[in-house]
């Protein structure tokens, strides 16, 4: 029987990132992947065996989050092989009235680009961004940090988040506004700030892919969705998505750790209340002696693979509020790749081949964002006139496609569960190959009434329903955020209160991964607070010490910064 310190279930970035930190510490690492590639939804991939030229990002594409940690830095990513292409222009939303709205990652030039139509909604875009970008700011300490360690959120805090900060929140009025910012929705702030339609769609399309429409409150925080486009800037991997997955896959094996595909991991072995391993798909037994880390969501991990009598024997409670808590409302995605001969053309909207560098939206209004989320919540495929979010990488980046060739990325919001055909289709959902492609047909349909070229430069293509999407990944109810990104289930309540700091009920059993703070996206963030807390779980003298003097160190250096000014 192999043993190591520590096991960790799924190789996502995630787990990679826990892994290379705790490994660089000393301990001793397997990583287990259901799949035959590690990765996770973070992969690059020859998706269309007939054209194995073209590599396709099969879930995650656009990086932002990672840029507010200092992961990549910690890790000396570039070291192993990362190499970061920034997108300038950021995002291009075509409006069907000829407008169009065009952000670069200056401010003051995608302003320039809304004053063409409207100089008031210049002028206010420019505080709604600046807002946003303090209140980010005042936000990163917290995400990069567990958040119940009071010790290592104080520590992230210099001068210029300190002033961020307290430009938010610094007085009773402020604190009050900030909190009824936080408690709306993106439709009501947006309607609060602008007047045009073609700049509020893209500005509420974008808060919405936190899966949510635009009208739900307490979802108001998707705003910052945009504000990080402009800083720290919106990049992709020169390779794809899966290059950050390979850089961190170097790392791993440099230091010894071991990463070991094709497992399926069916159980977690307890023994008098702790765990001490995982069993594999075939019976193969896996040993640690310091602790398991799950990337799996906390509802799976808990209702599947630890045996009821030992989650009653920890918390008799837990299995019931799992069951009942957690929210997941229905939306994932039908995800599309195409290949194509050509890059497609917006004629009509004095096309420049600059649009595409960064995200094509399809968002003709504010209603058409909120059908686009509203109906799979009940199970409708809102595909009567579908709002999408495209990417062509290869204008960016040609290594992804045969010279003069190109690819598109399309996401398009729809049910895991689709209504009144439960028990049929693809597990049960209801998806069919049929039904897919059918949906995909209507999607492409739609992105050709801004881009007519693009049905007859496409050469192939991939279409995965929600139901595939959902197995691919392991993914519960296709959510690959594993939990949804409401305010009620984020920071201390991520997944549940008693869960959030990573820590569970059984000891030697760990979380992270997208269903713990912050989050999912690409942050490699649950990772890293993932493995500070394992640390300092197995010598929490010396890791209390190291975070406090870190703190002092951090806050020194911010004063010192400060004095220069």
């Amino acid at each position: 029987m192999q043993t190591y310190d520590v096991i960790i279930i799924g190789a996502g970035h995630n787990g990679l990132v826990c892994a290379s930190y705790l490994l660089k510490a000393g301990y001793t690492v397997l990583l287990l992947e259901k799949r035959s590639v590690p990765g996770g939804a973070a992969t690059t991939e020859a998706a269309i065996p007939e054209l194995p030229d073209f590599k396709f990002n099969l879930c995650a594409i656009d990086h932002e989050f990672i840029h507010l940690g200092p992961v990549v830095e910690e890790l000396e990513l570039e070291k192993y092989g990362l190499e970061y292409l920034y997108c300038d222009p950021v995002v291009f939303c075509p409006h069907p009235d000829g407008k169009y709205f065009l952000a670069h990652t200056s401010v003051e030039k995608t302003c320039a680009e809304i004053a063409r139509y409207n100089e008031r909604d210049a002028k206010k875009y420019a505080e709604y961004t600046d807002f946003w970008q303090r209140a980010l700011g005042a936000m990163i300490p917290m995400f990069n940090a567990p958040p119940k360690s009071i010790i290592d959120i104080a520590g992230n805090y210099d001068i210029a988040k300190l002033k961020d900060l307290f430009s938010v929140i610094g007085s009773p009025d402020k604190t009050l506004d900030f909190i009824r910012t936080m408690l709306t929705s993106a439709e009501d702030i947006l309607n609060e700030w602008f007047d045009e339609e073609f700049l509020k769609a893209p500005l509420a399309r974008l808060a919405a892919e936190l899966g949510a429409p635009p009208s739900q409150k307490t979802i108001a925080v998707g705003a910052i969705m945009m504000a990080m486009r402009h800083n720290p800037g919106m990049a992709r991997p020169r390779g794809g998505t899966g290059a950050l997955v390979q850089a961190l896959v170097n790392l791993v094996t440099t230091y010894a750790g071991v990463i070991l595909t094709d497992q399926h991991v069916e159980k977690i072995l307890v023994d008098s209340g702790r765990a001490v391993g995982v069993r594999v798909a075939g019976g193969t037994e896996y040993r640690a002696t310091k602790g398991v880390i799950s990337n799996i969501d906390a509802k799976r991990l808990f209702l599947h693979l630890v045996d009821d009598s030992d989650v009653d024997a920890a918390d008799p409670n837990l299995r019931e509020r799992l069951e009942r808590k957690i929210v997941n409302n229905n939306e994932t995605i039908l995800k599309i790749d195409l290949a194509l001969n050509e890059a497609p053309r917006f004629d009509r909207w004095n096309h420049r081949d600059e649009y595409l560098i960064g995200s094509v939206l399809i968002a003709d209004s504010v209603k058409h964002v909120e059908i686009a989320h509203s109906e799979p919540s009940i199970g409708r495929i809102p595909d009567s006139d579908p709002s999408m979010y495209v990417v062509f990488p290869t204008v960016l980046d040609p290594s992804m496609a045969p010279p003069g060739h190109h690819t598109a990325w399309i996401e398009f919001f729809a049910p895991y569960q689709i209504e009144n055909a439960e028990g049929t289709g693809q597990h049960g959902t209801g998806w069919t190959d049929e039904l897919k492609n059918k949906v995909a047909d209507r999607c492409i349909d739609k992105l050709a009434e801004y881009a007519p070229n693009i049905k007859n430069s496409i050469i192939g293509r991939r279409v995965e329903s929600p139901a595939e999407l959902g197995e691919r990944l392991g993914a519960l109810k296709g959510n690959y955020y594993h939990v949804d990104m409401t305010l009620d289930q984020m920071i201390f309540f991520r997944p549940l209160p008693e869960l959030a700091n990573y820590k569970t009920p059984i000891d030697g059993l760990f979380l992270t991964g997208a269903g713990t703070h912050p989050g999912g996206s690409i942050s490699g963030m649950p990772g890293r607070n993932t493995a500070r807390v394992f640390m300092h779980s197995q010598q929490p003298i010396a890791q209390i010490l190291s975070d406090a003097a870190s703190s002092l160190k951090s806050t020194a250096k911010s004063v010192f910064r400060g004095n220069e000014k």
